[in-house]
């Protein structure tokens, strides 16, 4: 029997889990570069590549997605490496697809802001559709099961790149993400829940938010987008602690050194306990396809799962807290003395 589609799972209020955030762990393992960050990693460590996939899937994500963020054409350009636009696209869909198909999973292709895209210039729009034909084109070589678009902060550029799925995608889904940066609009000056609704009534399949915002500053809005928009909506923030007065990652303080703390974001990032009540405030308001951005791990991706009524293969080393010597409650420990004084020596104040 063939795996059901993305639409269909989306049906009759339905949920489809994804996780995201290849480009953050592999710059935390030292495969890709801060700064440019250009997925350099598909070419040089595929396996490495394909092994995350893996994981996330282990997690929970239902979706896998092809790792060409940030692999279009005007990224490569900048670091002198266009010339492997087509084969580090290819490759990075390639082993997309293998393991969706190895997991029975759905795969995704993925379009992202092209640094290129000037509202008033033909020029450049039209330099903006050639990259989002051709990352197109491939995903559907490669037979993706719906196209994401996504981290956009003009709605411009992300109609533009929904019109261009509608074009060459050969009917595919689409999910079409918008990237709500500090200010309450996009550069263009369009409030996020009516850009977004625009974009539904353009033809999106789905339309939502992902990068950028962490869990508390994005879940506001998202309320506002669940009553503006009437079909799916999509929530994929990044995991970071952002707050009213620094609502996203870029502009996160370190509380140690007072500066600027992105892009070494570690001493920012949420705990699983946080990406829990996040999923469980998503699945409140009605998030349909939800996940993690910049930042995700394959932990949180399994707790977004389990709230959501899954149960993957991760599940099953879930924390235990009632076995931990020190603080577990489990009757093997309860006439330790030794534990007893370690308890609670650990819960003093000195």
């Amino acid at each position: 029997m063939s795996k059901r589609g993305f639409l269909e799972r989306l049906e009759n209020g339905g949920d489809v889990l994804m996780a995201e955030g290849f480009v953050f762990e592999f710059e935390r393992r030292g495969y890709l570069r801060a700064g440019p960050f250009v997925p350099e990693v598909v070419l040089e460590y595929p396996h490495l590549v394909k092994s995350l996939s893996e994981e996330f899937v282990h997690a929970g994500s239902e979706v896998v997605l092809a790792f060409t963020y940030y692999g279009h054409r005007e990224k490569l350009r900048l670091i002198g490496k266009e010339h492997l636009l087509e084969k580090l696209n290819k490759e990075a869909l390639k082993i997309a697809k293998e393991v969706a198909d190895e997991s029975g999973t759905l795969m995704a292709g993925n379009i992202c802001n092209t640094t290129r895209y000037r509202k008033d210039s033909q020029e450049h729009i039209e330099q903006t559709e050639a990259i989002f034909k051709e990352q197109i084109e491939w995903a559907v070589e490669y037979d993706a099961d719906l196209i994401l678009a996504e981290t956009f902060v003009e709605l411009g550029e992300a109609k533009l790149a929904l019109e261009c799925i509608q074009k060459y995608g050969q009917g595919k889904p689409s999910v079409v993400n918008i990237n709500p940066i500090a200010a309450n609009k996009t550069l263009d000056g369009i409030p996020y829940a009516e850009a977004c609704r625009q974009l539904e009534k353009a033809g999106a399949d789905v339309v939502g938010y992902n990068c950028c915002r962490g869990p508390a500053t994005t879940i506001p809005l998202l309320r506002e987008l669940r009553k503006t928009c009437t079909g799916p909506i999509a929530a994929f923030p990044v995991p970071y602690r952002t707050c009213a007065e620094f609502p996203t990652m870029q502009s996160l303080i370190d509380p140690y050194t007072g500066k600027r703390a992105f892009p070494d974001l570690s001493s920012q990032l949420c705990g699983v306990a946080e990406v829990t009540d996040f999923a469980k405030e998503c699945k409140d308001i009605g998030v349909q396809f939800v996940g993690l951005c910049c930042g995700n791990t394959p932990a949180m991706t399994r707790a977004v799962a389990e709230v959501y009524g899954r149960r993957p293969p991760a599940s099953i080393f879930t924390p235990n807290m009632e076995k931990h010597f020190i603080f577990g409650k489990d009757k093997y420990f309860s006439d330790n003395f030794y534990l007893t004084q370690l308890r609670e020596g650990m819960s003093k104040t000195y």
